[in-house]
């Protein structure tokens, strides 16, 4: 009987990691949308690609247009030779094709920089990559902040002229902005594709869907909080 407890509860324990290992890709997809990609490009160019070598950016490029691009997922398959073809012309000007320790050492700095990770083990059809976007690398959120913060302040949010902020893509965005893209209640920092947004007063109890009854909150908070008003929640944390 023990035993079958045990494993029980390892099965329970496998479930839960599979489910949280999850939440990191899935979010991505699930609020990923194709008219986001010009302000994801945008990004690369401005706070991402100054800061790489050439061949890094050629094969972070390679990587991105696909996954992202091709099929909406930061995952990506790809082998060192495979990499090596057709990328970027060589240094030398001589070929288009990249040696093979040329493509190595640019996969390598791109995960020094924290800006790509393995994501699985190497088979013959190559390496699964997960591509991170600028807003997920650390030392590109601290430039995009600071690119932000010498921006002027946005205007004030009309209310009575823009109702809705929560099924519009660009008013949801505003609220993340508002809210530092923080969990307001367990404090994690989060990006466009893991936030989700929280209504104060749930719509089952007379809420809207206004500027300022919405809140940044992660899937998880979101989905533990269940249908009670947000300070409710906090107050049984």
């Amino acid at each position: 009987m023990m035993k079958e407890h045990i494993e029980k509860i390892r099965e329970q324990l496998a479930r839960i990691e599979a489910s949280s290992s999850a939440v990191e890709p899935d979010s991505f997809e699930h609020n990923f949308d194709a008219l986001e990609l010009p302000a994801l490009v945008a990004q690369i160019v401005d706070f991402l690609q100054p800061r790489l070598l050439p061949y890094e950016a050629a094969i972070y490029w390679r990587l991105f247009g696909h996954s992202v691009v091709a099929h909406g997922t930061q995952r990506v398959r790809a082998s060192v030779r495979g990499l090596g073809r057709g990328v970027i012309t060589s240094s030398s000007g001589q070929s288009d094709n990249l040696s093979y320790s040329a493509v190595q050492d640019a996969l390598r700095g791109l995960e020094q920089k924290e800006v790509i990770r393995k994501d699985g083990d190497t088979t013959r059809e190559g390496t699964p990559y997960f591509v991170r976007l600028p807003e997920e690398i650390p030392w590109c959120v601290d430039l995009i902040k600071s690119a932000q913060l010498a921006k002027p302040p946005p205007k004030p949010v009309d209310e009575k002229r823009e109702s809705d902020f929560y099924n519009i893509p660009e008013n949801r965005l505003r609220v993340f902005e508002r809210d530092g893209y923080l969990c307001y209640r367990c404090g994690k920092h989060l990006t466009r594709f893991s936030a989700t947004l929280d209504h104060i007063q749930p719509i089952s109890r007379g809420g809207d869907h206004s500027y300022a009854n919405l809140v940044t909150s992660c899937l998880h908070c979101n989905s533990r909080r269940g249908n009670s008003p947000v300070m409710d929640a906090i107050a049984n944390d």
